[in-house]
């Protein structure tokens, strides 16, 4: 006898991807959104105050990789470069030789001791988005924390799916007490005040971004876990799985091969919006002062500078809308993922 073939239902086919490219505003959101991460991925070839190569005396030097004292360029110290410093540049550009520097000329944690205006300084030809209330370039911070943040939701998102799939299959296919009591606990685990535990844990350790992530996975899968263990609960009912059963096909082999790819539509869909969530809770957490440490660039923190600082009016109108225009990418490509995975249309 044969084993029972798998319902034709996988979550990502071609008919799907097609469904999903008709929707134009999704696919263009996709686009964009892949193409501004996968830029903000080499961000220190972007953005950084140091150079990406320089030719000094015949040689290559790589200082967006490696440190090289000032007196490798003929200055004085043996302490790293400053870069920034005119005497050093005069040292790199003196005869035939020459640095490549990147687009935007400041890191994330460069202080332009140099700028025209007291800080937070207005945007200008050295600062294309002004500087914060430290001196530091908005459009470096913007850059480095635009990075963090999705890389945190993705990291967070990925945790959530895999032990939300995980609680979920087991609590729908085996059903019963295992069920109820699974059940209970996560009443009680979702009753607990998440902020309030934030702010204990940041105020006994040292705040980090992986502090962040063990504490929030702690609470983030129990809503994906409510849908997967719906989609289980129906499933295990079908003739296909009684037949599996019946031919001695092991549970885990029909949680695995029969079960969950018919389970995955909810998961999928349901995948942007947590991305975003995740974002804003970081950022929520960088503007109360819950979150990563203040030198780390953050989205959040630059908010809670344009609050502390009104007239400067650069930094919350930046910060917003970098914030809004991530935000708004997501929810588009959540809203075509969900129409693309719609059963009911044609």
């Amino acid at each position: 006898m044969t084993e029972p073939a798998t319902l034709p239902s996988p979550p990502v086919t071609g008919r799907a991807w097609r469904r999903f490219k008709t929707n134009r505003r999704g696919y263009v959101s996709l686009w964009i959104f892949g193409v501004i991460f996968i830029l903000s991925l080499f961000a220190e070839v972007l953005s950084n105050d140091k150079p990406i190569v320089v030719y000094y005396s015949g040689s290559l030097y790589w200082p967006v990789v490696k440190r090289y004292p000032e007196t490798t360029f003929g200055g004085e110290f043996a302490t790293e470069a400053d870069y920034s410093d005119p005497y050093v540049r005069t040292l790199i550009n003196s005869g035939k030789n020459w640095a490549l520097f990147p687009l935007n000329r400041h890191s994330y944690d460069s202080i332009n001791y140099y700028a025209a205006h007291p800080n937070p300084a207005p945007p200008s030809v050295d600062n294309l988005l002004g500087t914060d209330d430290r001196g530091r370039d908005v459009l470096a911070r913007l850059i480095y924390g635009f990075r963090l943040s999705v890389v945190f939701a993705l990291v967070l998102t990925a945790i959530g799916v895999v032990v939300g799939i995980l609680a979920g299959a087991v609590q729908g296919y085996f059903g019963g007490r295992l069920d109820l009591y699974a059940q209970r606990l996560m009443e009680i685990w979702g009753s607990m005040p998440e902020l309030y535990l934030l702010i204990i844990f940041a105020s006994l350790f040292q705040p980090s971004v992986v502090l962040l992530i063990i504490l929030l996975s702690l609470f983030g899968w129990m809503g994906l876990a409510d849908y997967v263990r719906a989609e289980f609960l129906r499933g295990r009912g079908m003739d296909y799985v009684i037949a599996a059963k019946a031919m001695g096909v092991r549970n885990r082999d029909i949680m695995l091969r029969h079960l969950l790819p018919n389970s995955m539509t909810p998961v999928i869909t349901f995948l942007p919006f947590r991305i975003s969530g995740a974002i804003l809770a970081l950022t929520s957490l960088d503007y109360l002062g819950l979150g990563v440490p203040p030198t780390t660039p953050s989205i959040g923190e630059l908010l809670a500078q344009g609050k502390a600082n009104i007239e400067a009016w650069w930094l919350s109108l930046t910060t917003f809308s970098v914030l809004v225009g991530t935000l708004v990418l997501l929810i588009f490509i959540g809203e075509a993922l969900r129409e693309a995975l719609d059963t009911r249309r044609g």
